[in-house]
């Protein structure tokens, strides 16, 4: 019985070292997290999703995903969502302000929020810790870990500006959903994952996503 509990507690302290947290609020381009998620489990990382109420009726209105139902019923649909893969995922609720990713000692310090809504945005910034999701947030940024912010909004306000700059004067990564043409995408995957990209390199991940400028020929 001991063993069991042991090997248990090792797997969880294991999974914690690798884990990224993305987030998903609602702002429009939820398929950029979609995206980041398959990415980050394909390559092995485990990944804990947090979804807002409003991120789950941008994800129904833009990738026709519907996910209802309690936490194990909606992680069941995501783990057939992204089919087999090397990572983990796991589904934490946003209202579960209890998750051991409220604490600092959880050692998560990578944590992405795709797409970052304004209001999520303007609340991190404040240290307003209203649910999982700002927690976290405020989690990754206290302990000095990794905080990529993935806003999609135009136009853009001082407001939504001010908080943008106040933010990475705190470390954060703000990466707006600004799909570059240089690499002539010839389809909508291809600024996705132009996207998804570079918020893999800000996580110094190597990756191939999207062609690199090498200087025109």
């Amino acid at each position: 019985m001991r063993k069991t509990i042991l090997l248990f507690l090792v797997s969880v302290f294991f999974m914690r070292q690798n884990t990224k947290i993305v987030a998903i609020t609602g702002a429009s381009g939820a398929i950029y997290g979609l995206r980041l998620i398959q990415e980050l489990l394909d390559r092995g990382d485990d990944v804990v999703v947090l979804i807002s109420p409003s991120g789950f009726l941008v994800l129904e209105h833009e990738t026709n995903l519907r996910l209802k139902g309690g936490r194990f019923k909606i992680e069941k649909w995501l783990k057939k969502y992204f089919g087999k893969a090397k990572g983990r995922i796991t589904y934490c609720p946003a209202e579960d302000i209890s998750s051991f990713l409220s604490s600092g000692s959880s050692f998560v310090r990578d944590m992405i929020v795709c797409p970052c809504s304004m209001g999520t945005l303007a609340r991190i910034s404040c240290g307003i810790s209203g649910n999982l999701i700002e927690r976290a947030a405020d989690v990754a940024l206290k302990e000095r870990g990794r905080l990529i912010l993935v806003p999609r909004e135009t136009p853009l306000s001082q407001i939504h500006l001010g908080n943008m700059l106040k933010l990475s004067k705190m470390g954060a990564h703000i990466i707006p959903a600004m799909p570059g043409f240089y690499h002539q995408p010839k389809k909508i995957e291809d600024l996705v994952d132009f996207v998804v990209g570079k918020i893999l390199d800000a996580m110094g991940i190597e990756n191939r996503l999207y062609k690199r400028w090498d200087g025109e020929k």
